[in-house]
């Protein structure tokens, strides 16, 4: 025989974490395999006209950290066979800062450079590297806002100024 289910007063119900808690203790977790189903081919759509271009070249056999360290993600990337692929070594330069920073990057909200000058956005190891990723993204003439995830970060974006 079987107990009925009573609800639980609020109180009891256990507090869930907050979002950049929930990311930053699933991230690690989250097997290499699956990032990549997840991440690439939004990585290689977004960006499928510089790569056929030849403007990522400079990361053949090279690798860079993106590490959003408010959220606890870090995706090193490569290039291999004209496609950028999630991998697990370490990356050869990292470029680091919070996810309102990165927004800002992608959306062209404010200028790069001033990301990194006002150290919100740092790049550490190969710089030379680092660089080469950042002009690349800031070179692309419609921004990410344009691409294929335009609409989440624009709305990422308005969380963002709500200060969430």
């Amino acid at each position: 025989m079987s107990l009925p289910l009573l609800p639980l007063p609020l109180q009891a119900l256990p507090r869930l974490p907050a979002p950049a808690r929930l990311i930053r203790a699933v991230d690690p977790r989250v097997p290499v395999g699956l990032k990549r189903r997840l991440v690439e081919p939004l990585l290689n759509r977004t960006f499928a006209e510089p790569l056929a271009e030849g403007e990522f070249d400079a990361l053949i056999g090279r690798r860079i950290t993106l590490a959003v360290e408010d959220l606890g993600i870090m995706l090193t990337l490569t290039l291999e066979n004209e496609r950028l692929r999630v991998c697990t070594q370490p990356g050869e330069a990292t470029i680091r800062g919070g996810w309102r920073e990165f927004l800002c990057l992608a959306t062209r909200r404010e200028d790069p450079d001033a990301l990194f000058f006002q150290r919100r956005l740092l790049i550490e190891g190969d710089t030379e590297l680092g660089l080469m990723v950042k002009n690349l993204l800031d070179g692309l003439e419609e921004g990410l806002a344009e691409g294929p995830f335009g609409d989440l970060l624009v709305r990422l974006e308005r969380l963002a100024r709500r200060k969430i």
